[in-house]
């Protein structure tokens, strides 16, 4: 008996020895874990394969997921920290429908949701940092089309501003109040079909220290 109860005692060994040498394998040549590089994975192959969509299913997209895809777009960096924009958020088909008569290359046929993307004026600054709304209303904008991306949606950026003839239109339609000039309408849906993305890395367009 006293043979066995020391078999196991050293097995007992032996597997914690094995999980330790097991969880220090997993660690890659930077230190980090494996769930750290399986998430860095993760997040650069959704930047990689997003691609802009343009029909889509009859599937309807859920509130929740449609605010958290918001609030994805409200989590972008923003000059000074001024976060001048604003959302609409269209799930109605008559709005929908009234959004692709004023702006026809809007791909909202199809579309179950749209994210009209706004700069609002009285949230800027008022030198010429006022016109950097256009830099975080664009980088907000990538937020929202890699999180719709993340949950399986498809979408597409269509610009309004700085378009003369659209932007009134846009305002008329969603009751845009003034000094809130909308950027773009971000169609989205499930896609209809696979979409495959465009590979536009070229090294030329890289410069190193100097041009």
């Amino acid at each position: 008996m006293k043979k066995i109860k020391n078999v196991f005692t050293l097995l007992g060994i032996v597997a914690i020895s094995l999980t330790t040498s097991c969880s220090q394998s997993v660690k890659n040549s930077s230190g980090n874990d494996s769930s750290t590089s399986n998430a860095t994975e993760t997040v650069i192959n959704n930047i990689m394969t997003r691609t802009s969509v343009r029909q889509f299913t009859s599937q309807a997209i859920s509130k929740d997921t449609l605010d958290i895809i918001v609030k994805a777009g409200m989590a972008a960096p923003t000059a000074m920290n001024k976060q001048p924009w604003a959302f609409v958020v269209v799930t109605e088909r008559e709005v929908l429908d009234s959004l692709e008569v004023v702006h026809p290359y809007s791909n909202l046929k199809t579309a179950t949701a749209a994210i009209i993307v706004c700069g609002d004026m009285k949230k800027t600054s008022e030198d010429f940092a006022r016109e950097y709304w256009v830099q975080d209303c664009s980088a907000a904008t990538e937020n929202i089309l890699l999180a719709a991306h993340a949950y399986g949606l498809g979408a597409v950026w269509c610009g309004v501003y700085p378009n003369p003839n659209v932007i009134p239109e846009v305002k008329r339609v969603l009751g845009i109040p003034q000094g809130v000039t909308p950027l773009n309408i971000i169609s989205m849906g499930y896609p209809a079909a696979e979409s495959q993305p465009k590979d536009k890395w070229n090294p030329e367009n890289v410069h190193y220290q100097k041009w």
